[in-house]
Formats: C-alpha cells, sequence, structure tokens
C-alpha cells in the first residue's frame, strides 16, 4: 500500500475505503459480508474510512466493525454533517452525537460539510454559529480535521476553498471530469493551498466500468497489456501527485483485490504514454455519445438568472453516456440543493453567454432540451420540497 502525507504529516492509504455502498440484507446492511471485505482492506494497509449521516446505516456498520475487532486506533474515520437538514446549532450537536454514537468513538478523524455547494451556504452556517462550535470541537479533540465535499464547477470550489482554513477537502473527479466539476484546475488550486485532496468517484459510481460503450469496452478486451478499466482509472489518478486518497465503495472480495494490488503501485508520476493513450482512446468512444459539444471551460458564466450552464450540459451528456437516472440524480444536487438554485429553467433566452462561448453552442436551444429531459416531475417535486423546508 502507498500513502501520502496531509496537512498536518499524517500518513493516508491512496486507497479509501467508500462504506456507502455495503451489500444490504433485507432491511439493512449484511454486517458480516461487510466486515469480512473492510477488515481485509485494513489489514492490507487501508487505513481512510469514508461514511456519512445520510448512508443509511453506514455509520452504524463502521463503529460496530471497528468495535468488533478493537481496531479504532489504526485507521481515520471520515463521516459528515448534513447542514443542509439543519436549522440551529442545537440540530448540530445533536447530529454530530448521534454520529458519534453510532461510530461508537469519541472523535472524528475527519469531518465534512457535507456537500458544500456555494459559498452562500456557508456564509449562513457561519450566521448560525457554525465557526464557534467547530473550533470548540477541534479544541476539544472532538474533531481532528476539517473539510468539505463538493460537487459544482471550479470556480464557486477555488471560492470554498479560499472561504476559510480548511483542513482537507473531496472533490468528485475522474478522467472524464478532468474539465468538469472541480475539475483538475479546482484539483491544483486546492492542493497548492496546501489542502490534502480526498477523491470520491473515481469511476462514476462504477460507471467507467460497467456502463463504457461497447467499443471502449472492445479497447480493454483487446489490451495487450491487460489494463483493466478501474486499473486505469485509478492509475490515472494516483499518477498525479496532488491526489492524496481515492476512495472507492467496494462490495465485494474481488473489487477490493484488484483495487489493492493497483494502490499497491500507486505512484505519482508512473503512468505512461501508452497508458495515456489508452485513456484518450476510451474517452474518445465514450465523447461520441454527448449531446453537447461542452468542455465545462466556463466562460458562459456567470448567468444573470444564476442557471449554472456547464453543469446543466454536463448531466444532460450523462444521460446518454451513462444512465438517465444516475444523470438526473446528480443534476438535482448540483442545481436544487443549494441555496441559490440553479436550475436550467431559470433561462430567459437573453443571449449572454453565447456571446462568449468558445465552442459557439446554441446554449439557449440546448438549454430548454436539457429542461424537458432532466427537469422532470420529480425534479420539480424535490425541487419545491427543498425550497418550502429551506434544507439550505
Amino acid at each position: 500500500m502507498q500513502y501520502r502525507k496531509d496537512k498536518k504529516g499524517k500518513e493516508l492509504s491512496v486507497l479509501g475505503y467508500g462504506c456507502m455502498r455495503f451489500t444490504r440484507k433485507g432491511a439493512g446492511i449484511d454486517l458480516d459480508k461487510a466486515e469480512r471485505e473492510v477488515m481485509h482492506a485494513i489489514k492490507s494497509g487501508v487505513n481512510y474510512l469514508d461514511t456519512a449521516y445520510i448512508y443509511p446505516g453506514s455509520e452504524a456498520a463502521v463503529g460496530e466493525i471497528l468495535h468488533r475487532n478493537h481496531c479504532r486506533t489504526d485507521v481515520y474515520i471520515a463521516t459528515k454533517l448534513p447542514h443542509y437538514m439543519i436549522k440551529s446549532m442545537e440540530g448540530v450537536e445533536k447530529i454530530f452525537q448521534e454520529e458519534l454514537r453510532r461510530l461508537k468513538t469519541d472523535y472524528i478523524d475527519y469531518y465534512l460539510m457535507h456537500m458544500l455547494t456555494d459559498t452562500d451556504t456557508w456564509e449562513k452556517l457561519k450566521k448560525m454559529g457554525i465557526l464557534e462550535w467547530i473550533a470548540e470541537k477541534k479544541a476539544s479533540g472532538a474533531i481532528r480535521n476539517l473539510g468539505f465535499s463538493y460537487h459544482g464547477h471550479t470556480k464557486m470550489f477555488q471560492k470554498l476553498v479560499d472561504s476559510y482554513d480548511w483542513d482537507f477537502c473531496q472533490i468528485q473527479y475522474n478522467y472524464m471530469d478532468e474539465h468538469s466539476q472541480a475539475g483538475r484546475e479546482g484539483l491544483v488550486y486546492a492542493a497548492n493551498k496546501g489542502l490534502p485532496v480526498i477523491i470520491m468517484e473515481p469511476l462514476r459510481g462504477g460507471r467507467l466500468v460497467n456502463l463504457l460503450p461497447k467499443n471502449a469496452k472492445r479497447l480493454f478486451e483487446e489490451d495487450a497489456a491487460g489494463r483493466t478499466p478501474a486499473e486505469l482509472a485509478f492509475r490515472w489518478l494516483y499518477h498525479q501527485p496532488e491526489v492524496t486518497c481515492v476512495l472507492s465503495g467496494m462490495n465485494s472480495m474481488e473489487m477490493l483485490e484488484e483495487n489493492l494490488k493497483t494502490a499497491d503501485r500507486g505512484i505519482a508520476g508512473h503512468f505512461s504514454k501508452e497508458d495515456e493513450a489508452l485513456v484518450e482512446r476510451v474517452k474518445a468512444e465514450i465523447k461520441k455519445t454527448v449531446k453537447v459539444n461542452c468542455t465545462g471551460c466556463g466562460y458562459c458564466m456567470p448567468c444573470p438568472k444564476g442557471v449554472d450552464i456547464p453543469v446543466t450540459f454536463r448531466c444532460y451528456n450523462e444521460m446518454y453516456s451513462e444512465t438517465k437516472g444516475g444523470a438526473r440524480k446528480e443534476y438535482l444536487q448540483c442545481t436544487a440543493f443549494r441555496q441559490n438554485q440553479s436550475s436550467a429553467s431559470l433561462c430567459v433566452g437573453c443571449g449572454k453567454c453565447e456571446t462568449h462561448c468558445p465552442q459557439q453552442i446554441e446554449i439557449r436551444k440546448e438549454l430548454r432540451r436539457a429542461v424537458r429531459e432532466l427537469e422532470t416531475l420529480p425534479y420539480k417535486a424535490a425541487k419545491k420540497a427543498i425550497a418550502a423546508f429551506r434544507l439550505w
């Protein structure tokens, strides 16, 4: 297992265990199976476990597994505050104490503001008193490191990085998101600020393995070096020294063994020209399915009405390159789950965006098409509920 250092010099395994996708059994988690897999990972050198308050049963499962095996101090636990569910500091404290009970611990190694989408949300939390609460928890040792997880575009990510003296951050990043989400620009920006960067969705929820186009799958079948889709995706990330730890939602021994093998060679700079060429060929096959030739450059932003144009087009494309359900879920997360909603339906057709687009995309027309497919009745209902209950 390879390791990379955090802001305080602690060594984190380059492979982190994402605990959201434990195998389900009936109404709950198959705890015995999860225990076998997690303990095998720990014994193989994995020392970073990522969970969250809203992952059903996950925190309790992690707590029980570590308690049974007396290995709490052998690992770092990362979990998250669902600030969008909270209206007061009393609510923050209540949830934090519940997380400690679930995890059977009295401290959290890496605590994140879950899905912190914009600076307006962070300012709202500051007015509520979150900074004083954080200072007290860090002084007592109940929180060892504070960070945030993020879905959105690069510029807002950079603003969030600058908004507080964070200890770390977590972003979605993979070879298809190199220039979208926080992207490589955001990754480097955070690393240059001294922040360890934890990577989520390295395989886009498994879609860069299980849902590749047929021609992309054929490239791996014909690969003389025998590289697998998962191996290539992880090695592409490990190649970048700015990446600290890559999370994987492992729920089988086969998946775990493959990822452990790759992590043993997870050294920055160990990515050949042949590897790069294969990545580019795979990306080219995936891009053949896209609907809008948007590169995510952001020149069209900001929209006067607040529409997140790059996010809309990314999710619209994902409906055809990956899955419609997954794309709609991501669109909901990135546009409705925020203080100032950024849905494409807010577009009034002013055309300002089109005057700045290097790709000369007919943005207004494509946004209307995206709205028809992304903003379905379930989306509209969820958006109204979020606004009505003021979750953000």
